[in-house]
């Protein structure tokens, strides 16, 4: 099997909670060598964002719930109080051999550390140093701490989701996951990977990139921001509705609900004939993607009657033959015993020190030639403190005399 990636690469990782730890798992992922740096005692703060944990063979109260082990797998552990100075000059030692280093302080709090980017790069000048806060590196928000739904109601997010006004529950509405720090890993990573190829490309240069939640979530808006831009009009809140083809939405069935988005003016006649009302596909309120548009209360309603009629699955059997696209709305369960994800794989097994086959959720990128097929369960706090540090000449006695002292 050829090579992974990112094989070659060393990443020396800072960064805490979930945004960079994602994107460093990302990288890790791909080949990269991934060695986080974390608090001796407490770890990462993500540790303490449970339960669920798992279960330790003795009983014992631990540190390895799910929101750490999401975002953490294939990395090495190292712990090191970076507080002081001891433990500063083993992250600089093991910068100097580094090609990234990343972080997620507060800005400036590395600065009195001496490990901000000017300093790494004083000691080596080709490292790719990643920033990721809540508000970027500049700006007036630049000094505050920045959280997953702190930024969706910031950064517009919230204003366009939820429920439609009118409606029961109506008003602003966070994402149920975060999703922005999941969209600034992967801007991070790509960050990252661009800096990478200019540094080989361009003479060995390397670079400060800086990557914050607010201008991730505001990017991440897209076509919906685009339309303020355009007109200068915040688009109304959707609740369940599609974002271009009409009619779309969740419909209620016999027995459940289903997601339907019908895409195209073709699409819309099919699914007229298949909700037995083809004289729909020709009334003039509805010829066009932009009448269904304008008469979107109007064909919504006339469908949602419709679909009362029968059970989900007679309807989902009936507009996949159609050429519709839509689909079950599934829980959790459901999502990983569906034979579609299960024969793309989304859950891959890990054998970790407390549960040998530990399931996780697999990388979403797909390889023909250098597929990513094995997953190193995320680590015990420190599980790699000894060995990292031999590579920098601490031997054991060196290592457990910095224990003694809670430096590592």
């Amino acid at each position: 099997m050829s090579a992974l990636p990112l094989s070659g690469i060393k990443i020396l990782d800072l960064t805490r909670v979930l945004a960079g730890p994602l994107s460093a798992q990302m990288l890790a992922d791909l080949g990269a060598e991934v060695i986080k740096i974390e608090r001796p005692g407490g770890g990462d703060d993500a540790r303490a964002f449970g339960p669920p944990y798992l279960k330790d063979p003795e009983g014992k109260a631990n540190n390895n719930n799910s929101f750490y082990l999401c975002a953490n797998r294939n990395k090495k552990s190292v712990t090191v109080n970076i507080a002081t100075a001891e433990g500063q000059d083993i992250v600089r030692e093991l910068a100097k051999n580094c090609d990234v280093m990343m972080e997620n302080y507060k800005v400036g709090d590395l600065k009195r550390y001496r490990l901000d980017y000017e300093s790494i790069k004083a000691i080596n000048p080709g490292i790719i140093y990643c920033s990721v806060t809540g508000f970027g590196q500049t700006g007036p928000y630049a000094p505050r701490a920045g959280y997953d739904a702190i930024l969706q109601a910031m950064g517009g997010l919230m204003s366009v989701t939820g429920h439609i006004d009118g409606e029961p529950g109506a008003g602003p509405m966070k994402v149920g996951p975060s999703i922005v720090d999941y969209m600034t890993g992967m801007n991070s990573s790509i960050g990252i990977l661009a800096a990478l190829y200019h540094r080989k490309a361009n003479g060995g240069e390397g670079q400060h990139v800086d990557v914050c939640l607010m201008d991730t979530v505001i990017a991440s808006l897209s076509h919906w921001l685009q339309i303020y831009l355009v007109n200068g009009q915040t688009p109304p809140r959707r609740g369940t509705w599609g974002n271009g083809g009409m009619p779309a939405g969740v419909f209620r069935c016999t027995d459940g609900e289903l997601m339907l988005v019908v895409g195209n003016d073709g699409q819309f006649q099919r699914t007229c004939a298949v909700l037995g009302a083809p004289e729909l596909a020709t009334d003039p309120r509805f010829l066009k993607n932009n009448d269904r548009v304008v008469h979107g209360k109007e064909i919504m309603a006339i469908f949602a009657g419709l679909f009362l009629k029968k059970p989900v699955a007679y309807w989902l059997e009936e507009l996949e033959k159609a050429g519709v696209p839509s689909g079950p709305i599934n829980n959790f369960e459901q999502v990983f015993n569906d034979p579609h994800v299960q024969a793309r794989g989304m859950r891959v097994k890990a054998n970790h020190p407390f549960e040998p086959d530990l399931s996780l959720i697999r990388n979403a990128i797909t390889f023909s030639g250098t597929p990513v097929k094995e997953y190193r369960a995320p680590p015990l706090l420190g599980a790699d403190t000894k060995d990292v540090l031999a590579t920098i000449g601490y031997d054991a006695a060196k290592v457990e005399a910095l224990k003694e002292k809670k430096i590592v």
